[in-house]
C-alpha cells in the first residue's frame, strides 16, 4: 500500500475530536435560546403591584411548561401583520389563584405617531368627543393605527382569579366567583384612611413594614393588609381606622360611559370560553368588542340602524375562538389588572410564576442589595 494512502490514526482522532467541539459549542450556544422559548425564563417584578406576595426587584422564574410554550408557524413582518402561532401542550391548564406572567393585552394596538400613549385611552377620550362609531373613524383618519405581535407587548405578572366559563363579582373588595367568596389571599393589601392625632413618625412607619403611604400628619392614606391594619390601629396616636372603597367610576372595563361599577363593586361578569357563544347587543358590545377585534382579529362595525355586523355580515351573537381569564393584582388599590383592560385572551398567558431565584433593593449597593431570605422563595 502506498503511504500516502495510508490513514493516520491520529489525523482521523483529531478529526473526530473537531466534530464532537462543535456540536459541543452549537448545544452550548443554542442551549439558553431553547431553555427559554420551551422551558422558563425569568421576569423581573417592576412595580409594587402585587406586594406583598412579590416587590419591586424580585427575579421570578417563569415555567413555560405549564401552559406549553408558543411556537410560530409564519413571520410576516409586514406592518401590522399578526405573527401566527400555537401552543404546545402544557402538562396543565391555568388554574385560580395560579400567579400567571402575561403578555399585556391593552398593548395590543398602538398609535405609530405617538406611542408614548395607550392607544385605548385616546380611544375613549375620541369617543367621549364625537361619540363611539364617529371618535373611531375620526382617530383612524388622524393617526396611523398598527398591532404588536403579542410576544413583543410587554409582561405583566398578576393573580387568576377567574377562569373561563366563571361569572365573577366583587362586593366591598371581596372576590365571587360563581356566587361564591374566594378565600382571601394570604397578605392581600388594601388602601386604608388613617385619622391621627399626631404623626407618624418614620421609625414608626418602618417598623410596621409600610411602603406605601402618603400623608399630612393627621391624616394618612396607606396600603396595608389586615394584620398591619391591626397594628396601626392599636397605636396610640390612631383615632380612626377604615378601608378605602371606591365609588363608581369609569376608569374600569369596559369603561361604558358612565359611571357604574368601580374597583371594589365590579360586575357581575361572565368570562369568554372557548366555543361558548352570547347573544350580541349594542349595551353589551363593549365588554366583547376588543375579544372581537383585536384578539380574534374580525372586523365589527355597529351601523346607524343599531345594527351589529362581523366581517361585513349582519349578527346578533358571537361565539369565541379563545378561552380567557380574569387577573387581579394582590395590591389590590395599587394594580392595574383586568379591572382596567378586562380579559387576558390563552395566547398571551407565557407561564406559571414558581420561586424566586434572586431579589435585588434597587435603593442598596451591592452586597447589601441582596436580600438573601428572599432567594429560592416559592410564588404561592
Amino acid at each position: 500500500m502506498n503511504p500516502t494512502e495510508r490513514k493516520s490514526p491520529w489525523r482521523r482522532i483529531v478529526r473526530n475530536a473537531a466534530g464532537t467541539a462543535l456540536v459541543i459549542a452549537a448545544l452550548a450556544l443554542w442551549m439558553p435560546y431553547f431553555v427559554r422559548a420551551f422551558v422558563c425564563d425569568q421576569f423581573v417584578v417592576p412595580s409594587e403591584s402585587m406586594l406583598p406576595t412579590l416587590i419591586p426587584g424580585d427575579r421570578i422564574l417563569v415555567n413555560k411548561l405549564i401552559a406549553g410554550a408558543r411556537i410560530y408557524r409564519s413571520f410576516d413582518f409586514a406592518e401590522g401583520a399578526p405573527l401566527r402561532s400555537f401552543r404546545l401542550p402544557g402538562l396543565r391548564k391555568v388554574r385560580v389563584n395560579d400567579v400567571v406572567v402575561f403578555n399585556f393585552p391593552a398593548g395590543d394596538t398602538v398609535l405609530l405617531e405617538n406611542q408614548a400613549v395607550t392607544y385605548y385611552d385616546v380611544l375613549r377620550s375620541y369617543e367621549e368627543s364625537f361619540g363611539r362609531e364617529e371618535g373611531r373613524r375620526q382617530l383612524n383618519e388622524k393617526y396611523t393605527v398598527i398591532s404588536r405581535p403579542v410576544d413583543k407587548r410587554e409582561n405583566y405578572i398578576k393573580r387568576c382569579v377567574a377562569l373561563p366559563g366563571d361569572s365573577l363579582a366583587i362586593r366591598d373588595g371581596r372576590v365571587y366567583v360563581n356566587g361564591t367568596a374566594q378565600e382571601p389571599i394570604a397578605g392581600i393589601q388594601y388602601t386604608y384612611l388613617v385619622q391621627t392625632s399626631a404623626p407618624f413618625s418614620q421609625y414608626a412607619i418602618d417598623n410596621l413594614g409600610v411602603t406605601e403611604y402618603s400623608g399630612n400628619g393627621s391624616s394618612y392614606y396607606m396600603s396595608l393588609t389586615a394584620e398591619a391594619a391591626r397594628k396601626v390601629e392599636a397605636l396610640k396616636n390612631v383615632i380612626s381606622i377604615r378601608r378605602y372603597v371606591y365609588t363608581p367610576n369609569d376608569d374600569v372595563f369596559p369603561q361604558w360611559g358612565d359611571a357604574r361599577w368601580s374597583q371594589d363593586n365590579y360586575g357581575p361578569i361572565w368570562i369568554p370560553k372557548r366555543g361558548a357563544t352570547v347573544p350580541l347587543t349594542t349595551e353589551n358590545l363593549p365588554l366583547y368588542r376588543r375579544i372581537i377585534e383585536a384578539y380574534e382579529g374580525h372586523e365589527l362595525e355597529v351601523g346607524d340602524d343599531g345594527v351589529i355586523r362581523i366581517d361585513g355580515a349582519p349578527t346578533t351573537e358571537y361565539t369565541f375562538a379563545m378561552d380567557y381569564y380574569w387577573m387581579m393584582g394582590d395590591n389590590r388599590h395599587n394594580s392595574a389588572d383586568s379591572r382596567f383592560w378586562g380579559f387576558v385572551p390563552e395566547d398571551h398567558i407565557v407561564g406559571k410564576a414558581s420561586f424566586v431565584w434572586l431579589s435585588l433593593d434597587a435603593n442598596k449597593r451591592f452586597p447589601a442589595n441582596i436580600r438573601w431570605e428572599r432567594i429560592f422563595k416559592k410564588v404561592r
